[in-house]
């Protein structure tokens, strides 16, 4: 069972995240979101998926693409840290990663088939790491955290941006 990680457990940056989380199995929250989100994205139309709240920000495609490649990095980093591996790991650019992505020249139906495939592997890894392991301690971006930390973050991480699409695009 993944317990909620304590302040102790996670650099400060990350508290908005985690604490977007709602209570419950968090198996069934990432499930949840994973049809939330599938469905937001069903319903719109290419000409939608590349609208912009403000110049310079991010099309609704490149929200999905960003939550998308940010949970492949932080499964990294929960599997690293969970597996027991002490090698500090660095931080990442989001900006630096947007602009070599283009997710604007997908189809938003490839995103979702992008972003379903990464959850799907998202909840196996989880499945797989046993209880004893959620509570080991790594080095992320200089500041020391747990593998449950990072499952709490990722699943906050989207439950953010959900919440920005709900706020600004919508």
């Amino acid at each position: 069972m993944i317990l909620r990680p304590t302040k102790e457990d996670y650099n400060e940056g990350f508290a908005k995240y985690v604490s977007l989380v709602p209570e419950g199995n968090l198996e069934e929250i990432l499930n949840g979101s994973l049809n939330r989100t599938t469905a937001f994205y069903s319903a719109l139309t290419e000409e939608k998926g590349n609208y912009r709240y403000a110049p310079g920000k991010w099309s609704l495609k490149e929200v999905l693409g960003h939550i998308t490649d940010n949970e492949r990095i932080m499964c990294y980093r929960l599997l690293r840290i969970a597996r027991g591996d002490t090698t500090p790991l660095t931080g990442y650019d989001e900006e630096v990663l947007m602009e070599g992505a283009a997710f604007d020249r997908f189809s938003i139906a490839e995103l979702l088939e992008d972003f379903a495939a990464v959850r799907r592997s998202t909840l196996t890894l989880l499945r797989s790491i046993p209880d004893e392991a959620w509570t080991r301690r790594g080095v992320v971006n200089g500041y020391e955290s747990t593998a449950a930390a990072w499952a709490y973050i990722l699943t906050g991480h989207e439950i953010h941006h959900y919440n920005v699409i709900q706020e600004r695009y919508i």
